[in-house]
This record gives C-alpha cells, sequence and structure tokens, in this order.
C-alpha cells in the first residue's frame, strides 16, 4: 500500500495528459476534456506536506509531457529532436499551473486553517447564538463559495498561461482546451466574447468544482452530514449559460447581409520529404494546370445540363451558374520565383507564366496562389532581374486579378521557428547543425517577416468594381488571431487561408490545424476559404463550420473514403460579410485571459501575504 500511495499521483497526472491528448485528432474524442482533468486535479491537490510546491511543478510537468509527447507527435515526421525539444518546452505550462494549483489554488491544503477559523474568535461566539438550521446553512454557503472560489482562480491561471503561450517567444498556442470543442459549435461560440484561450477557462472550472463536491460528498456521507451544493449548482449554470449562448448565436440571430463569392480550390496532394517536394517541377506544373482545367471543364458541363434542364421545362427563372470568381492554390504551389526590384517591377518564369496564362484564358477570374519572392535588381539596365546580394526573401500569397498583369502581394509575418527562421543562426552555428540533422536536408537559410498593416485588396464579383478587404494568412498563421486583428479591425471581410502541411506527411498535423483554424472564423464572425496542398482544404462560415447555412450543404475536400489526403477540387461559395461588426474579441484581443492572469497572480500574492502575517503572529505568540 506505501507504494500504491507514492506512486499514484505520477500515474494519475500521465493519465490526464494522456486522456487530455484524446481530445485532438487524430482521436478526436472532445468529451475527454470533462474527464481528462480529475486526475491531475486529485493528485496536484492531495498531499505533498512541505514539498507541495516543487512536487505540483513536477507532477504538472509530467502531465504536460505526456500531453504533448502525444499531441505533437506529427513533428516526428520532420525530426525526432524537435518533437522531443517542443515537448518538452511546452511541458513547463503544465508545470507552473501545477506549482500554482499545489499552492496557492490548493483548496484541500488550506481547509483544515478555514475550518479552525471559523470555530474560533468573535464569529464562534455569533455561531452559538444561532439556531442549528442557519448555522447549516451559512456553513453550507460559506462552503460552497470557497469551492467556487478555488475553481475559479486555478482555472484563470490555466487560462492565463494559455495565453501566454500563444505569445511568449513568438507564441505557440497550438491545441489549448478551448479547442478541444472546434466539433462541438455550441460550446464554441464563446470565442467571439474571450477568444479561444477564454474557453480554456470553462472545463477547468467546471471540473475543479467536480473534484472538490466529490471530496465533500464522499466526507459527508462518511460523517452523516449532508449539505446543500450551490457551488455545483452554480457550476452548471455557468455551462447552461454557455450552452445557451451557443444556440442563440447559431440559430437565433439574425444573418448579417453578405455578397456571395465563388470559389474553386485546387489540391494536389503533393508528397514531401521535410522541405523537398518529392515530385519534379514539370510535374507540379502539370499537375496544376490538368487538375485545374479538369474543374472547369466540369463546371461548364454542369452548367451546360441545367441550362438544357430549364429549357426543356420552359423555366423562365434566371439560371443559376457555376463560374469561379477565385481560383486558389495552395501554399508554395508553383516551384518559382517572383522577383520583385525597384519601380514595382516584377519578373516570374517562363513556366510559370505559361500555366497561368492558359488558366487566364479560360475566363475573367482572380487568380491566388503561393510562392516565393525574393529582392532583386538589374545588374545592367537590360538584364533580367537577379537575386539581390543578401536581398530578402518571403514566403508570399500572390494575386492577379482578372484582366491585369501585375501581381499583388502578401508576405508572410508570423514565421515559423527552425522551419522559417532561426534566432541567432548565424552567430551560433550549432543551430544550424542541429537543424539539419533533424530535418536530413541542407539549411537554406532564414525568410524575413512582411510588414504589411492593412487587408489585401481584392476584386468583388459585385458590380461597380468593387473590391473585398481580405484577411490573408500563410501557413499557421491563421492560428495566431492576435496577428490577424489588425486586419480585421481595418475592415477585413474574408479569411483566406493557403497552407501546405505536406511537410508532415499523412500525419494528424493538417486536421489538428484545421481544427485550431476554425476559431478565427467564430473570433471574428468572418468567413474563411482555406486551400491546402494536402488538406484541408474548405470554406468556414462565420460560425467555425463547413456547412453552407443557405444550401446546407458540407464545403470540404475529401475523398471517398472520408479522408483529406486526397488530389481533387473543390467548387462552393462563401458568403462575404458586406459590413462585418466587430465583435468584442476583435475589438479588445484576449482580454479575458489577460485578466485571468492577473487575477490568478493577484491570489497568489494575497495567498503569500496572508501566510506570512500568520507566520509573524504565530513566532509572536511563543515570544508571548
Amino acid at each position: 500500500m506505501g507504494i500504491v500511495k507514492v506512486l499514484w499521483p505520477w500515474c494519475a497526472v500521465v493519465l490526464s495528459g494522456v486522456l487530455l491528448a484524446l481530445c485532438y485528432a487524430p482521436f478526436d474524442t472532445p468529451a475527454m476534456v470533462w474527464i481528462g482533468l480529475i486526475p491531475l486535479f486529485a493528485a496536484v491537490w492531495g498531499g505533498g506536506g512541505a514539498k507541495r510546491r516543487p512536487r505540483g511543478f513536477a507532477l504538472g510537468y509530467l502531465a504536460g509531457l505526456s500531453f504533448w509527447l502525444i499531441n505533437l507527435k506529427w513533428i516526428s515526421e520532420v525530426g525526432t529532436i524537435g518533437w522531443i525539444a517542443v515537448s518538452s518546452f511546452l511541458a513547463l505550462y503544465f508545470a507552473f499551473w501545477g506549482l500554482f494549483a499545489a499552492a496557492a489554488g490548493n483548496p484541500w491544503r488550506q481547509e483544515s486553517e478555514a475550518l479552525g477559523e471559523s470555530e474560533e474568535g468573535i464569529a464562534a461566539k455569533v455561531s452559538k447564538r444561532l439556531s442549528k438550521k442557519k448555522r447549516r446553512s451559512r456553513r453550507s454557503f460559506e462552503e460552497s463559495r470557497r469551492v467556487l472560489i478555488f475553481a475559479i482562480v486555478n482555472a484563470c491561471c490555466w487560462c492565463g498561461l494559455e495565453w501566454v503561450r500563444g505569445w511568449f517567444f513568438t507564441g505557440f498556442g497550438w491545441n489549448g482546451l478551448g479547442v478541444a470543442f472546434h466539433d462541438q459549435p455550441i460550446l464554441a461560440q464563446g470565442a467571439d466574447l474571450v477568444g479561444v484561450s477564454g474557453l480554456s477557462f470553462l472545463p477547468v472550472f467546471v471540473m475543479g468544482v467536480v473534484v472538490q463536491v466529490g471530496r465533500g460528498l464522499y466526507q459527508e456521507i462518511q460523517s452523516g452530514r449532508l449539505r446543500a451544493h450551490w457551488d455545483f449548482g452554480c457550476a452548471m449554470v455557468v455551462l447552461a449559460g454557455c450552452f445557451f449562448y451557443g444556440v442563440w448565436k447559431l440559430h437565433g440571430e439574425p444573418e448579417e447581409p453578405s455578397a456571395p463569392l465563388n470559389v474553386l480550390l485546387v489540391q494536389l496532394n503533393i508528397p514531401q520529404e521535410a522541405s523537398q517536394r518529392l515530385w519534379s517541377a514539370e510535374d507540379i506544373y502539370r499537375g496544376y494546370e490538368e487538375e485545374t482545367l479538369e474543374a472547369l471543364e466540369s463546371l461548364s458541363l454542369t452548367n451546360e445540363r441545367r441550362a438544357q434542364d430549364a429549357m426543356e421545362v420552359e423555366d423562365l427563372d434566371p439560371v443559376s451558374l457555376d463560374v469561379p470568381d477565385w481560383i486558389v492554390w495552395p501554399e508554395s504551389a508553383l516551384p518559382d520565383v517572383l522577383y520583385y526590384g525597384e519601380k514595382n517591377e516584377q519578373e516570374l518564369g517562363r513556366s510559370s507564366l505559361s500555366l497561368i496564362e492558359e488558366i487566364k484564358s479560360r475566363g475573367e477570374f482572380s487568380l491566388l496562389f503561393g510562392m516565393l519572392e525574393y529582392e532583386a535588381e538589374r545588374v545592367v539596365p537590360s538584364a533580367p532581374l537577379t537575386r539581390k546580394e543578401r536581398g530578402k526573401a518571403f514566403n508570399s500569397l500572390v494575386a492577379l486579378p482578372g484582366g491585369e498583369s501585375v501581381f499583388r502581394t502578401y508576405r508572410k509575418q508570423h514565421l515559423v521557428l527552425f522551419g522559417e527562421t532561426i534566432p541567432y543562426v548565424e552567430q551560433l552555428g550549432v543551430l544550424r547543425w542541429l537543424w539539419e540533422k533533424s530535418a536530413g536536408t541542407e539549411y537554406g537559410g532564414s525568410f524575413s517577416a512582411g510588414d504589411q498593416q492593412e487587408p489585401m485588396r481584392l476584386p468583388s464579383p459585385l458590380a461597380g468594381g468593387e473590391e473585398f478587404s481580405v484577411i490573408p494568412t500563410i501557413c499557421f498563421e491563421d492560428t495566431v488571431a492576435r496577428k490577424m486583428r489588425k486586419f480585421v479591425k481595418g475592415g477585413g471581410q474574408l479569411i483566406l487561408n493557403i497552407t501546405n502541411d505536406g511537410w508532415f506527411k499523412n500525419s494528424e498535423a493538417a486536421a489538428q490545424h484545421f481544427a485550431n483554424a476554425k476559431f478565427r472564423s467564430i473570433e471574428f464572425r468572418r468567413p474563411t476559404i482555406r486551400s491546402a496542398n494536402t488538406g484541408v482544404s474548405a470554406v468556414i462560415n462565420s460560425h467555425g463550420t463547413v456547412l453552407d447555412r443557405k444550401t446546407m450543404k458540407r464545403r470540404i475536400l475529401l475523398n471517398d473514403s472520408g479522408s483529406h489526403l486526397s488530389r481533387g477540387w473543390l467548387y462552393s461559395t462563401a458568403h462575404v460579410p458586406l459590413a462585418g461588426p466587430l465583435t468584442p474579441y476583435a475589438r479588445f484581443g484576449d482580454w479575458f485571459a489577460a485578466l485571468a492572469l492577473l487575477i490568478a497572480g493577484g491570489w497568489w500574492l494575497a495567498r503569500r501575504r496572508s501566510q506570512r502575517e500568520k507566520e509573524d503572529q504565530r513566532q509572536l505568540n511563543e515570544v508571548r
């Protein structure tokens, strides 16, 4: 029994990490978010004595390490060293929460002190004069209030640490507890108020109440004295409030005026080994040409049949035709470079220009895709543009509107650490060596970060030559809401994401990426058009689902077996708000998570001050 008593907390926190990891792809069992925290709470709150702080830190770290090693195992497709290093670093956030929960956030450590104080001094004298029934009622209320307070401060600490994780050291806000609601749209709707990091408050708060109430009930049954549990009722009221808010946003709120935008998304599913695509340049060009032209031909045939059917039944109503306004290819679609020089000069390779001209000859639409962009110069006036020595390199989104010859570009701003940039790599050669050993390929240098502050302007299908204000994102930028807010506040009406998750092969990386990206549409109430190389290519509505609320059709590219790892195309319609309002999250950002961190920090300081005062009083009494 002694061994069991020693080992059970460590086994319990590993179990918590495993259960929480089951909330995300490839497992997608979101119910675990309401169960996985229970062993963690019980282990961190129970025991420890004088060593409760280092014990809580260690227990939290072990829970975090087990969680992230499962959750991020897709990184091992690029390099095992990176997988272990990132998981080990991110586990520290669990550890700091464990430190807080074991000390200032531990209701069981403070329980004896609180009960002792309630039976001494003036309060005890007053309670003796009250009836037994009133004393029991007051005690029940005080205990419930105490349970709620400790559940709140622990949830605040968790929520605040997730927010810090989203920006510290460039940030990695991936797979917070709130992301577990990505396929539970009712509970996900609160993200427009508090952001996805704020949603994490709910499961931690509810489970904090459940664990305390469960232990309290056990003790009450043993003593034969049950009390009213206002704490549990309050937690259920909060949960019900979140549920009803989600129902109202999904079904009760009137739809905003919108304009239809028909998009054609093309996905080739090009295999990749680290940064190296396993197709030749010729195969890639041929693939985009064949798949795009096949899609346009298929849409044309559908339009012809639709017109013939209308003529046969003598239907006088206008026939709705499937004609794309935009054709979107994914990140780094073309194996070429767009050179740019002074005075808005641009030059592109012959193979890319030939492909673009072939596609553009089939209709009056905008063509959008990803490619590299290099700062260039002319050695002599008549020479072609060549890359400038020490010139900048960008991972760019390139757009060519119908009837135009000048490319509009957006340059990626939030670069992926050790994927697109390595800080201090020139000063610390060991970083280059570690990257090359992990990725198995030569390090080609870092990208530069773009600095665009305004939304990207692209033609709208509306009459009068109007344009949409587009919120552009490349790759993992659609998981970084704080970087997108400036575009939303600048009038952005539509989120556009191009990505290439082929780095991680057939792993769950793309599915996890998609789950995180859904919340940007909820937080900002803007639809998302998403084109990916290996998936997930889809159109997301402003409620974070792929359902077209007008036609009730799902807008996601999947093969016959339901996998996003496929080659194909998707034609669909995004309903772009004409003047989308700013949500509280768009206006104020992660205000809730920042406030939660302040509350947790204030509670910690208050508890430390209270303990010092008690210790001083104890020493004074001993002197007397």
